[in-house]
């Protein structure tokens, strides 16, 4: 007989028990459900005992501004200085003196950049890389986004030291202190990863104002948590060998950590890096909302005016800036994990490199003082595609839009407006009693507390409908981004053929920044549930296939032969042993598609969705930090909720396979 056990030490329970137990549960909820006419309260929240969080965070938000704005003035001048030379450096010209008697001093060149870029990358990873980096920078510039560009890579090079920076003093800290990292630093790195990226910007527009700064503060503390991760994941795996001949050697404490430890966990700190950077990019583009500019605001503006083409052109720029710094930081992560370059040749290597890269940008910046086509992208060589796309779109719309509508209906009334009705009608005494009963069942009554809390917490600050909302979409999409991904994932597991041709999809699927999922979308089914699902499905579908993938070819090759030996068909091998086995990878899998579908769907608060999204996007275009950080919560917790019940689910998977 199956037994399942709870990590808590109780008594473990037969699995025919755990079935009655959830039938006397459901069977409770659905009493509740009926009988909601006497018992109200347990169905809807009662209004009269909401706890006004929200008021409350106002209320400190405004001390703070009110009490504090010497020190958010002061963070703004220190900061407005490296963002400004940045800025000056790459996007504006520098002007000295004041009036007309100023002299202006030109940004990089354009071609120098370009080469520069062509130069890191051929340093990186060879002649294919440098072509790869140095063509995103040139397809830049000769799509007109230069400008905005050079804007966008302004503040990102200057939010990622910081990131990088504070991200491996915290994880050094957490890493030391066991205490701290149970304690203080992963409930923070969690809140800090599942709040809705425009509850970011709330707080930080009403401390530091519409500016640069500002949106550089809010992409620097969403962008931070993958180095803190990754810099105590890479302490962790240093072996205790090292440590041990490091002691031995005589190093001191501060010796073994920055001599020692740190370059052996290199590898796995270059892989932190590079998802800096990535969420740095993802965060700048929402950040224009409150001041960043550049490729962000290009395609805040197009979608506003409806303008397809100029935001599918900025859309692309931003995929084509990503795409340059994702390789090159890929490639200089895994030049560190093989060797690639012996260590005592490295230095002078970089080194060569970086005074060829100084000296282009220095010759072509001054040639810029007199070619002007040096100092600026000349109009007669930039073209533009957005007519193009336009016209398609237009031509979609006109041949297909009976099908276009009737799909859309269709689906509004027969899937989402059912499950819509049924989520926003279920009791939140129901919700909260089931979601505790997994998390005991799961693992124990710690697990359950945090769960039942976090959602009471929903219901309790006025949010519940709309959390239910939330819940809906969210669910849907991710379920179908999961009947889409796990089949194309075990399809990529078993032919290698199709796995080279779905993998560059999926990376450009990955490194697409979310406005560009919704632009063409939005344009065929316009605004409403229906683009925020299939712009969602699209986002979210990635981790889906990557894990199933990832699953199914880790399955230790010995247990594959064994099973051939006994005489097991290749389709029973496929169902009997690699299936199983995988089964807590794909599982991890469906929890990255539920937390990026969570995230997505918040975006598409821009689009007409009602939902938490919806109450964020208000509340910062209101500046009501109250609201907006409650309903930030709100996310968070449904997010932390889904993970904590997934990962539990998924450890006891693996502990009951070996």
């Amino acid at each position: 007989m199956t037994v399942t056990a709870s990590a808590s030490g109780t008594r473990p329970r037969p699995a025919q028990t755990w079935l009655l137990v959830w039938a006397a549960a459901l069977a409770v909820v659905l009493v509740v459900f009926l009988l909601q006419d006497s018992l109200p309260w347990a169905v809807n929240y009662p209004a009269e005992a909401i706890v006004p969080v929200a008021d409350w965070v106002s209320a400190l938000m405004r001390w703070i501004k009110i009490n504090l704005s010497w020190l958010t003035r002061s963070i703004t001048a220190v900061l407005g200085v490296p963002l400004d030379f940045a800025l000056d450096l790459l996007a504006k010209n520098f002007k000295i003196g004041h009036g007309a008697d100023a002299y202006v001093l030109p940004r990089l060149s354009w071609i120098g950049i370009c080469a520069a870029a062509f130069v890191a990358g051929h340093a990186a990873g060879g002649r294919k890389l440098g072509m790869l980096v140095g063509g995103c920078f040139l397809y830049i510039a000769l799509f007109g986004q230069w400008t905005s560009a050079m804007l966008t890579l302004a503040l990102i090079s200057i939010a990622v030291p910081f990131c990088i920076a504070t991200g491996l003093f915290v994880g050094i800290w957490a890493w030391r202190k066991p205490w701290a990292e149970r304690l203080v630093v992963s409930p923070a790195l969690d809140l800090m990863q599942t709040i809705p990226t425009f509850a970011y910007l709330i707080p930080m527009l009403l401390l530091f104002g519409n500016s640069p700064v500002s949106a550089m503060i809010a992409t620097a503390i969403f962008a931070t948590p993958p180095m803190v991760r990754a810099t105590m994941l890479g302490l962790s795996r240093v072996p205790s060998e090292i440590e041990d001949f490091s002691e031995m050697a005589g190093c001191t404490a501060r010796q073994k950590l920055w001599r020692v430890l740190l370059p052996s966990a290199r590898p796995t700190l270059m892989v932190g890096v590079n998802q800096v950077i990535m969420l740095a990019l993802n965060m700048v583009i929402i950040a224009s909302m409150i001041g960043a500019g550049g490729l962000g605001y290009d395609v805040l503006l197009a979608l506003r005016a409806l303008k397809v083409g100029e935001a599918m052109e900025a859309g692309l720029a931003i995929v084509a800036l990503a795409i340059a710094l994702d390789r090159l930081s890929q490639a200089i992560a895994a030049n560190h994990a093989k060797g690639h370059v012996h260590r005592q040749v490295q230095p002078a290597f970089w080194q060569r490199n970086l005074t060829l890269a100084v000296a282009i940008l220095i010759v072509t910046t001054l040639l810029g003082l007199f070619v002007p086509a040096f100092a600026a992208v000349p109009k007669a060589i930039t073209f533009t595609t957005a007519p193009l796309w336009k016209a398609a779109v237009n031509w979609v719309t006109i041949n297909f839009f009976d099908v276009v509508e009737a799909f859309r209906v269709a689906l509004i009334l027969n899937v989402l407006n059912p499950v819509r009705a049924f989520c926003e009608g279920f009791p939140w005494l129901g919700a909260v009693f089931l979601l505790g009963l997994a998390g005991y069942q799961l693992s124990g009554l710690r697990l359950a507390a945090l769960v039942a809390v976090l959602t009471a917490f929903c219901a309790v600050t006025g949010l519940w409908e709309k959390t239910m909302a939330t819940v809906y979409l969210c669910g849907i999409s991710a379920f179908i981004a999961c009947l889409i991904g796990i089949p194309i994932g075990l399809m990529a597991a078993r032919s290698d053929r199709f796995e080279k041709v779905i993998t560059p999809v999926i990376d450009t699927l990955q490194v697409l920044p979310s406005f560009c999922f919704i632009i063409p979308v939005v344009m065929l089914f316009r605004v409403g549930d229906v683009t925020a699902m299939i712009a969602t499905i699209a986002f979210a579908v990635v981790p889906a296939i990557r894990y199933t993938n990832h699953g199914i070819r880790q399955v230790p090759p010995a247990l594959i032969e064994a099973a051939k030996v006994s005489g097991c068909t290749p389709r029973q091998t496929f169902f009997r042993v690699q299936l199983p086995l995988a089964l807590p990878e794909i599982m991890l899998g469906v929890n990255q598609t539920i937390l990026m579908a969570l995230a997505m769907i918040i975006i598409c608060a821009m689009v007409g969705t009602r939902d938490l999204g919806q109450e964020v996007f208000i509340a910062l275009s209101k500046a009501d930090s109250g609201r907006g950080i409650v309903a930030g919560l709100a996310i968070a917790f449904i997010g932390i909720v889904a993970d904590r019940l997934f990962n539990a689910w998924t450890a006891k998977a693996r502990a009951r396979l070996g």
